[in-house]
């Protein structure tokens, strides 16, 4: 049986539909994220994480 090592997953904002890798995400509370916006919880009412084609929101 082999191993499988991820190195990629869906960014931990509930809303986000970006995936990152995780060796250049950020990383916040054990989880990963796809930008600054998403790992603060989008606490300035931002929307979006400056991805094209994404709108996530907190």
């Amino acid at each position: 049986m082999t191993t499988a090592t991820v190195t990629q997953m869906k960014c931990a904002c509930p809303s986000c539909l970006c995936i990152v890798d995780i060796a250049s995400a950020i990383q916040k509370d054990n989880q990963y994220f796809c930008s600054d916006a998403c790992a603060n919880g989008h606490k300035e009412g931002t929307t979006g994480c400056s991805h094209s084609g994404c709108g996530c929101h907190g």
